[in-house]
């Protein structure tokens, strides 16, 4: 089984991102994920555009499988968004990366892109290591 495999079985109990939202992981490697969401009328807000609460679903599940597969444990302890433009087209991909992974805490920057490759959003999560 490949890693994408794995997280994939380990990430699927995640039932509001995988199911309701669609997020999917797309990559996973060391202390990094990649994951998309095809956007879709239930994402949309009143003014019909993609709903903030979707954007920051699809950075917090990719933040989750980065810093959580294949390492010790963590749950977030902030996470800070800003809003960088609409989406164009009809899908997202966010990619998170480690900037800091210390004993008892980390921190990720996730940056979430359209279809086109421009830049919609850009998370900060801070997240604390769980004891066993």
């Amino acid at each position: 089984m490949t890693d994408l495999e794995k997280a994939k079985e380990i990430f699927n109990n995640d039932k509001f991102a995988t199911e309701t939202t669609g997020v999917e992981i797309i990559e996973v490697g060391n202390k990094s994920a990649k994951c998309f969401m095809k956007i879709t009328p239930k994402h949309l807000n009143a003014a019909n555009r993609v709903m903030g609460g979707a954007i920051f679903t699809l950075a917090d599940f990719t933040y989750a499988v980065a810093s959580n597969y294949n390492q010790t444990k963590n749950v977030t302890k902030t996470s800070e968004i800003s809003f960088l433009g609409q989406p164009a087209g009809d899908s997202l991909i966010a990619e998170a990366k480690v900037i800091k992974d210390g004993q008892t805490a980390c921190t990720y920057e996730i940056m979430i892109k359209d279809e086109y490759n421009t830049p919609v959003a850009l998370v900060i999560s801070n997240g604390i290591k769980l004891k066993d």
